[in-house]
């Protein structure tokens, strides 16, 4: 899968390492080509210089056929536009922007864009926005057989019961992220766009689940 990164400070360097690593295609941009020298000569990936809300300049970093697209550039107002022309000029879903101010990261959630605050930034949570979800499982139990994934949901699912996510993937919903509060849902808890689904399941059905989540509910 191919990604693109706006920004190659220390995060986005790493991040990109990160993601080659996991055997994916990259491409990152930057307004300063002196800062691609972080990603090391081993980094194989794309490399473009420019602003990274400019589409000509996110076309150049292959945008179009992206799979994700997070934007870790050092400006709160850089990151949520670069992270908005992604997903509604590209359509790219799977989108995260760092954010500086976590303050503004609930007025960013309800643009359906899901945010990092740097006080809370990790590369697990950045790379569990990022790379198909039940591949970075959050918790594993001692015995590698149970963990719980923060798994990415088709929008089709939204307004529908939480309970329906649980008949569906044979797992049981540990919790719910919803403008960045945790809380644990109910029987009669619905579904709603930008909530982050914490899954607790079997190992091996994290690609069943993935697969599930990634198409439309089924109809009864």
């Amino acid at each position: 899968m191919h990604f693109v990164i706006m920004g190659c400070g220390r995060v986005g360097a790493s991040l990109a390492r990160a993601i080659e690593r996991a055997g994916h295609e990259v491409a990152v941009v930057d307004q300063d080509e002196a800062s691609f020298r972080r990603l090391g000569t081993a980094f194989e990936g794309r490399t473009v210089t420019g602003v990274g809300f400019d589409r000509d300049c996110l076309r150049a970093a292959g945008i179009e056929e992206a799979y994700a697209f997070a934007a870790v550039s050092s400006g709160d107002n850089s990151n949520i536009l670069a992270a908005r022309v992604a997903r509604e000029k590209f359509g790219v879903e799977n989108v995260v922007a760092r954010i500086y101010d976590p303050g503004r990261a609930e007025i960013y959630q309800r643009l359906g864009i899901p945010t990092v605050a740097t006080v809370k930034w990790t590369s697990d949570q950045m790379l569990r926005r990022l790379l198909p979800q039940g591949h970075v499982p959050e918790h594993t139990d001692p015995s590698g057989r149970v963990v719980i994934a923060e798994m990415p949901v088709a929008a089709s699912w939204i307004g529908h019961r939480v309970s329906e996510i649980e008949v569906a993937t044979g797992g049981r919903l540990a919790y719910l992220t919803r403008l960045g509060d945790g809380f644990l849902p109910g029987p009669d808890t619905v579904y709603q766009e930008g909530d982050l689904v914490h899954l607790a399941l079997r190992r091996e059905d994290l690609a069943t689940a993935e697969r599930v989540l990634d198409a439309p509910p089924p109809s009864h």
